[in-house]
């Protein structure tokens, strides 16, 4: 049985002045139904680039996108239409991202309008459905955004996202905007609808506690590209990726007798446009050596462990 999503040297570039940008520069993956992806890394790695191409709210440069085995990679408008009722979206700001001049009820109501397979009376029950499925009470159905809280916000972007039903959700950075207490209810609220759903996540974050929580395999982007991806427990105790270490080391530890030994990386970025073939991480990476300049090859060094690092294993060298 193929994966839900399969994601295969898929790539975008931009044209500038200055020549190619290279957003998302090579990128394989799959998912699984009912499993979640997290994609890590620092702004403008591409991230949020990567969601976008794979829902084609952004047109692909290169490379093949396979949904339930069936290649969407350049989708005829009425095959999109189909795809789109099976992949959705959470945007990051949940102010931003709704129609201010439209009440809760009309903007959850307006896929299920759009598609045109429920009468009126079943689009107002399914309304009414979808808010209950997501905890927002009957009394806010009038409401507007601008009357409601963030955390009510955002539920009404979940709703509207559950709306036809779909398999595959990308999760663009859901909680960012929120309080602490209301992240924890917007992502328990997520693995309640994955359980009963099914439902597969693509969860981009910037938050790598929230990430070890929600996701089963992590994806680390840097300047567009994979650099590490393993399930969420080996990536978190067992990091081979210089860049990856760094990250990790950022992490606050709630214990000020446990202080934490954080790797400060150094140097300037390598710049996105027309990068060299080398590493992109090497001019702040402290295992850099002539031999990073040559291309870095995805490898699998253990079991579901890929990393694209020469010098993956150099940490556990200098610790023996």
């Amino acid at each position: 049985m193929p994966a839900l999503l399969e994601v295969k040297h898929l790539k975008k570039y931009f044209k500038t002045g200055g020549g190619l940008l290279h957003a998302v520069d090579d990128i394989t993956f799959t998912l699984e139904k009912g499993r979640t992806l997290g994609v890590v890394g620092e702004s403008g790695c591409g991230k949020t680039t990567l969601g976008r191409i794979i829902l084609h709210l952004l047109d692909l440069t290169d490379g093949q996108i396979l949904f339930e085995g069936k290649d969407i990679s350049n989708p005829s408008k009425k095959e999109l239409v189909k795809a789109r009722e099976q992949m959705q979206i959470i945007f990051q700001d949940p102010y931003s991202s709704l129609n201010p001049r439209m009440s809760v009820s009309e903007t959850i109501m307006e896929p299920l309008i759009l598609q045109g397979k429920l009468t009126k009376d079943e689009i107002m029950e399914e309304t009414g459905n979808l808010m209950d499925i997501v905890g927002l009470a009957e009394r806010f159905k009038n409401s507007y955004p601008h009357e409601l809280d963030g955390g009510r916000r955002q539920r009404i972007g979940v709703a509207r996202a559950l709306a036809l039903n779909p398999k595959f959700i990308v999760c663009d950075e859901p909680v960012s905007a929120l309080d602490v207490s209301i992240q924890a209810q917007i992502i328990n609220l997520m693995l309640d609808l994955q359980e009963e759903r099914g439902l597969a996540y693509m969860f981009v974050t910037h938050d790598l506690s929230v990430v070890k929580y929600i996701s089963d395999d992590i994806m680390v982007m840097y300047l567009g590209q994979m650099v590490e991806k393993a399930p969420s427990d080996e990536l978190f105790s067992h990091p081979m990726h210089p860049y990856t270490q760094a990250l990790l080391s950022a992490i606050p530890v709630p214990n000020i007798h446990n202080k934490k030994q954080r790797i400060i990386m150094q140097g300037e970025l390598t710049s996105p446009i027309n990068p060299k073939p080398g590493c992109r991480f090497m001019d702040r990476c402290r295992y850099a050596s002539p031999e990073c300049s040559e291309p870095q090859v995805l490898e699998e060094p253990l079991p579901n462990h890929f990393v694209a690092c020469c010098k993956s294993n150099q940490k556990e060298e200098e610790e023996k």
